[in-house]
This record gives structure tokens, sequence and C-alpha cells, in this order.
């Protein structure tokens, strides 16, 4: 796939502009090259690689909208596309929440390109599936894992004389080790947009010495207990909370943040103190797109939560037409403020409490509230004065991250961790908390 550098997608995009005759014209392109590498049962199953570009044009004739894609960008496919756009508008319903295009917007760099990702190669997937695989036999463990890498760019433009173009990069890596008896489980999981920063050694060693140490786990009773939960245990469950941060969920009462008799409760205090939450599409750890693509507009570090109190709401274009006020760009990631102690400064420093590794199978059990069940698993360990006394069984839990966020009693020092479910990168404390309700037992490792 050739990667398009800014001038020509530039001259693509002005291209596709030039042939449309609606009142309105949008173009998008994006191209990528992913590589992959996936092993199990100590080797590697599968590897490939994936390589596509892509241009979506959209038109509207006032409110009637329609769009095509395409992945050929000469001149006969170009003017194709948006033909077949604007023969979709024709005959498409009118939108009635159709808002015009915003103009030309300041879109600041965010430094989301690493020429040592991009450069990766077969070699260096298949040494960070060596690693796992040798020590998992030397260890007499079963690893398994998927690691991607993702060099590509995006290209946006309007007839309202909006242009951006970003090039970008990232990794991902799981790894799960398992005893051979399949007695103990452990995982990890890393991500980096700069592949100097990632560890693959590092990173399965984590998860085979989670494995070893979760073998012939104890039955806990059920309950309520202080936990130390990972940063990959709450990312899932802060996610469903973070997405719920829409003005218009809140004002129509269909969410957490919505307040009885009408309205939303930006400025309450709904968290304890030391929450405080944030976007940030130029943090150097989880660098963002400038811009959000979905409504076009320039991302702004932003408040989310200050001092346990909601800071800001986010307002689709529409939303914000409706209600007078500026709309705001749909954030990219989540940066949670922390402290400077390590997971295993937390663990030191509780008297009683479960560790948990991760959790998996969440499911919204009650959206106005953020209450959720799901289970832990690779990883569930009892804490006494201070120190891992032995693995436990797994709970299933019936929690919601607003209660937890309330319950903190510490938390350490933020490490990257996504992208979720809801599709944030993030940078999240390990935290400890009191009062988590574990409401039954799991047998599953």
């Amino acid at each position: 796939m050739k990667q398009l550098n800014q001038e020509e997608a530039k001259r693509i995009s002005d291209r596709v502009l030039s042939f449309s005759k609606a009142d309105e014209c949008s173009v998008a392109i994006n191209g990528s090259r992913s590589g992959n590498i996936r092993f199990a049962r100590n080797s590697v199953s599968t590897a490939g690689l994936n390589e596509d570009r892509r241009l979506t044009v959209t038109v509207a004739f006032g409110r009637r909208q329609g769009t095509a894609s395409v992945n050929e960008f000469d001149d006969k496919s170009l003017e194709q596309a948006v033909r077949r756009a604007e023969a979709t508008a024709r005959l498409a319903p009118e939108n009635p929440e159709y808002v015009t295009l915003p103009g030309k917007q300041e879109f600041k760099p965010t430094g989301e390109y690493f020429a040592s990702t991009a450069a990766i190669d077969p070699d260096f997937r298949a040494d960070v599936a060596a690693h796992a695989i040798l020590a998992g036999r030397r260890n007499k463990l079963v690893t398994a894992g998927f690691f991607l890498d993702t060099t590509g760019f995006e290209t946006i433009a309007n007839s309202k004389g909006l242009f951006g173009h970003r090039e970008f990069t990232g990794l991902d890596f799981t790894c799960t080790a398992r005893t051979e008896d399949g007695r103990g489980s452990g995982w990890v999981t890393r991500s980096a947009v700069d592949a100097k920063r990632f560890d693959a050694r590092e990173a399965s060693e984590v998860a085979m010495e989670k494995a070893l140490r979760s073998v012939d786990a104890k039955a806990l009773e059920p309950g309520r207990y202080t936990v130390i939960l990972e940063p990959a245990a709450t990312s899932e469950l802060l996610g469903r909370m973070f997405g719920g941060f829409g003005a218009r969920q809140a004002d129509e009462g269909r969410s957490f943040l919505a307040k009885k008799g009408g309205g939303n409760r930006l400025g309450e205090k709904l968290f304890d103190e030391q929450i405080n939450v944030w976007s940030d599409p130029w943090d150097k750890d989880v660098p963002v797109s400038p811009w959000d693509s979905g409504s076009m507009l320039a991302r702004q570090r932003r408040d989310l939560i200050k001092d346990g109190k909601v800071a800001n709401l986010e307002y689709s274009r529409f939303w914000a037409q409706k209600n007078g006020v500026a709309p705001t760009a749909r954030a990219g990631n989540m940066i949670m403020a922390g402290g400077s102690k390590s997971l295993e400064e937390l663990i030191a420093g509780t008297k009683k409490g479960v560790v948990v590794t991760r959790t998996w199978y969440i499911r919204m059990v009650d959206p106005q509230s953020v209450l959720l069940t799901g289970l832990t698993r690779d990883g569930t360990f009892y804490v006494e004065n201070g120190k891992i006394k032995y693995p436990i069984k797994n709970f299933r839990f019936n929690e919601s991250p607003i209660t937890m966020l309330n319950n903190v009693e510490e938390l350490g020092k933020p490490v990257v961790i996504g992208p979720d479910e809801v599709a944030y990168q993030m940078v999240i404390p390990p935290m400890r908390i009191r009062d988590f309700n574990f409401t039954s037992l799991s047998d599953a490792v």
C-alpha cells in the first residue's frame, strides 16, 4: 500500500470535490498496512499482512445525503463515486438532524507516527512470538497470543475549505500463559505508538509469572472486598462510563448524567476528589487524531472530571445547534491522573484485599447507574499484610465504575492501556478500592 503524503492526499481530495454538483461534499481517505502474528499452544498458527486504501465521498442536497466508497483513485473511478453518492442523495429521505458542514479548521499535528513502528517486518513479529513460545516451553506453560502493528494515514476534506491529513503508527500485544494442567492462567496486554517502547520479553514474562502463581486457587466467600485493580481490570469498566458523557444522552434522560426532572449534572461532584480525567490528543503516550472523524471538528485538550466534578459534556453539532452552544469533538483518548506508587507498592500497603489482573465478559445491567456485571480471570490473588498469600478462584462482580471512583483509597502510577471496546486509547493508574462487590464464585481460571 502506498502511504499518501499530505500533498498527494490534497490533490486527490480536491479532484473529488471538483466533480461534485451537490450543495455540500465531504471526502475521507483512509489507508493502512497492518501486520500480525498469532500463536497458540506454543506454536505460531497464523501470520499475515493486510493493506487497504479507501475513499468515501458524502454529498448533500439540502437535507438529503448520499455516500459512496471506492478503492481506485483514477479520475474515472473518483467521478463515478461522486455520481453514485449524488444519485443516492436524490433518492434519500430528508435527515431532520442534518447540520451543514463545518468550515476550515486548524489541525495541530499530534505526533502519532514513529518510524520504528512503521519499520516492523515479519522478523520482528516472529521475534515477539518467539519470546513467549520459547519461554513457555522452558517453564512448562502453554502460551497463546496476538501481535498487531499498523501504519496508516487519514485525510478529510470538504467543500467548505476544510482539510486535514495525518499519518500514524501503533502496535498492540496480548499474551495468555497457562499451566499444562490448566489450573493456572496469566495474561498481559501492551500498547504503544513507538516500537522502541515495547518489550516483548518483559510482557511475556508478566503473563507467565501470573500463570505460575495462580495454581491451586482457593475459594474465597463472595462479598465486598478491598481490591487492587490493575489498569487492564478497570479499562473496560471505565470505558463504558466515559462513553456516557454525551450531552444529548444526559439531557434526554438516557445516562447516569441525567438530572431528575430534566437537564444534566454538569458541574456536580459525582466522584472522589482524587479523580481527575481528561482527553488530550497531544499526550506523548497516547497521541490520537487531531480531529473527530465523525464531526470533522478539531480536538482540544478537555477535562472530563476535575477534582471529582463533572467538568464537560460532549455536544454533537446537531445537539449544540439545538441548545445554542459550541459543538465539541468526540474525545479519542482518556487520561486519568494517579500517584507515584507501583502496583507492588499498592499491594504492600494493603492489610487485606484482592488483586484483580483482568475483567472480562462485561455486560451492562443498568445504563442509568452504569451498573456492570462481569468476571475476573487470568490471575486473582488474596493479599494479607501487604503480601500476596495465595491465588483465589475467580469471582463474578456487580459493580458500577461510578461507585468505584467514589470508593478510591489510593491511586498508583498510570500506564498505557488501549484501545477499549469504546475505542479510547487510555492512560489509567492501578487503584485500590474499598467495598468492591463480588457476588458469586467462578470455577473457570
